[in-house]
């Protein structure tokens, strides 16, 4: 039950975005090229769209409350069960003009592939928070929306500053639901971009494609957590997408139907850099491509209205009140307001830190130049472009790989036509070496090279799809195991897996003050609400650490602090000082981590 009503309240939230986005695409001239299964992602990610500006202006204004969320739903299941029977109808019929080839034998292995990958991730999004980001500001400002009914500046948490877009619909859930149905949120976003390669590979490339593709970019995304890397892939994908359309239909088409795609393409592009800053990278990609093909001022008009639609309000609210509208990454160029230069080389230092390659599953990218299909179809070559730039600004930058997510599902893509690529060279390898065999054993040739290859295939393909069924089975579990329905077992899980849960909950209980913490921004989530401390910001702290046990004791007391929570790891640091002792007292430990009073200091 507690899975089925998770899935159930997914299902109502896509229906009712279906219903929004179905009405906007109506909007519009249908794309050049029609399939049913891309129109109806598109849909969904378009009303998602739609649902962020929705609760965006409800925040702004002060009354994103419980009712106002729940409306907002009722309206978009209500448009969509209006313009059900129409797009059935319509759908119908485009299946009816383009019948589907038959399956054959590697296509069938490619599906089985992916339904084995598909596993794990039905059963991640069910377990409860305990990734390290989306405790330490992405629900905890979530809560704060959803508690509050506004969009505040919280300067607690580690980038009060930044754009939320997505988190806004982590908010409507926490209103709506439990901390379990942001996840879904996230997972449904990773689930829209997998439909939409699969079938972008099926108009643009062949079924194999887009098996492959699919699979490589489900098995890539992270289904477990409210973080919103895939909401902005989701939205960049889109906008490529719309693109695309726009490209298409300039020949032979009308041209508003045309320009109208150019400001869908611009939306979805203005929600992704009103999700995370680093989506305005693709900015100086797109702005080209678009000036190349279209210079009336009223298409850019209309571009740049439908750009900062969904993102101008984060960005001019950190202009007009820090004076800086990346804050904090404008730092160097705008000045210094909530970090300092300390701040900003550490940060920059922790992401060099955590840089590295990304999956090996995505190297194939470099071979796709060598297939077929990127001679023969534009739109390969053009999601080939894509992905190179997207790399090269990726290595240049910060080489961590979660920065590159936003371009996973093209690179997915691309990495599926490479893979055949290099497949095909190792079998064509192995029949010249089975020929040269056979000549050598004074064999015919072709007595043998019509098999040997085929038959090393079958047990390549047997071996791949054993070794995939166990690694499917084995995460599988694993993602079973941390699914908690009762508050017993949740606490299990939340012991084990978030360092400080036990504390920061026992603080949530009965602290009557403020709380400083120390090393445990993974826990603060669970903790009191709000809770103070970080490695960053105005409440970082070297401003605090460095002060004898005194003076800490008076600075934290002036300030309301009660009390101060650390792990056992970090205690020593303190405790050591000779007057700690004098000034602060265990009030409680457990699993790690302690709990010190404050004791009345004189001033």
């Amino acid at each position: 039950m507690f899975a089925a009503a998770h899935y159930a309240a997914l299902a109502v939230f896509v229906m009712g975005c279906w219903g929004y986005g179905r009405a906007l695409l109506g909007r519009l001239a249908p794309p050049p090229r029609r399939d049913a299964g891309l129109e109806a992602a598109m849909a969904v990610a378009l009303g998602v769209g739609v649902f962020i500006c929705a609760l965006q202006a409800l925040a702004i204004f002060g009354v994103f409350k419980t009712g106002a969320t729940a409306a907002i739903v009722a309206v978009g299941v209500a448009a969509a069960v209006l313009q059900l029977p129409a797009w059935l109808r319509e759908r119908r019929t485009l299946l009816a003009n383009s019948p589907a080839a038959p399956w054959s034998y590697v296509e069938r292995i490619a599906a089985i592939a992916l339904a084995l990958v598909v596993l794990p991730a039905l059963a991640a999004p069910l377990a409860p928070p305990i990734a390290f980001d989306e405790l330490m500001y992405h629900l905890p400002y979530a809560r704060q929306v959803a508690e509050h009914g506004s969009l505040g500046i919280h300067d607690w948490l580690r980038y009060p500053w930044f754009p939320y877009n997505y988190n806004l619909l982590y908010a409507a859930a926490l209103q709506l639901g439990d901390d379990v149905l942001p996840h879904f949120l996230n997972g449904l976003a990773g689930a829209l971009s997998v439909v939409m390669i699969y079938r972008l590979g099926m108009l643009h490339a062949d079924r194999l494609t887009a098996c492959i593709g699919a699979a490589i970019w489900l098995g890539l995304g992270d289904y477990s957590n409210a973080l919103i890397d895939m909401g902005v892939a989701l939205f960049v994908l889109s906008a490529c997408v719309a693109l695309w359309w726009w490209r298409e239909s300039e020949i032979g088409k009308p041209v508003h139907g045309g320009i109208r795609w150019l400001g869908v393409a611009a939306f979805c592009l203005g929600l992704a850099a009103g999700s995370k800053y680093q989506a305005l990278i693709f900015l100086p990609l797109v702005a080209p491509f678009v000036f190349r093909h279209e210079r009336s001022l009223k298409a850019w008009a209309l571009v740049f209205a439908c750009f900062l639609l969904p993102c101008v309000y984060w960005y001019a609210r950190n202009a007009i009140m820090t004076g800086d509208p990346f804050n904090p990454i404008g730092a160097r160029v705008f000045g210094f307001t909530e970090w300092t230069p300390a701040d900003y080389v550490q940060q920059v230092a922790d992401v060099r830190v955590h840089a590295e390659l990304p999956n090996a599953l995505l190297w194939s990218v470099f071979f796709a130049p060598f297939s077929p299909l990127w001679k023969r179809s534009a739109a390969v070559r053009a999601a080939g472009w894509f992905c190179l730039y997207s790399v090269i600004v990726w290595a240049v930058t910060s080489r961590y790989p979660r920065y590159l997510t936003a371009s996973f599902p093209l690179l997915a893509a691309i990495a599926a036509v490479g893979w055949q690529v290099v497949f095909g060279w190792i079998v064509a390898g192995f029949g010249r070496l089975a020929g040269a065999r056979a000549s050598a054993a004074d064999v015919p040739p072709a007595a043998v090279t019509a098999r040997t290859p085929a038959r090393v295939g079958d047990w390549a393909i047997v071996l791949l799809l054993a070794v995939l069924a166990a690694v499917s089975l084995r995460q599988t579990a694993t993602k079973v195991a941390l699914i908690a329905t009762t508050p017993e077992a949740r606490e299990a899980v939340l012991r084990k897996h978030v360092p400080g849960y036990a504390v920061m909950d026992y603080l949530r209980r009965t602290a009557k003050g403020r709380v400083y913490q120390i090393a445990l921004n993974e826990a603060i989530y669970y903790g009191p609400n709000p809770i103070w401390g970080d490695t960053l910001g105005p409440w970082r702290y070297t401003d605090f650490g460095k002060l004898s046990g005194g003076d800490l004791a008076r600075k934290l007391s002036g300030l309301g602090f009660v009390a101060v929570v650390l792990p056992d790891s970090v205690a020593p640091v303190f405790t050591a000082r000779l007057d700690f002792d004098k000034y602060f007292a265990i009030e409680y430990q457990k699993d790690g981590s302690r709990v010190y009073r404050i004791l009345p200091v004189a001033p």
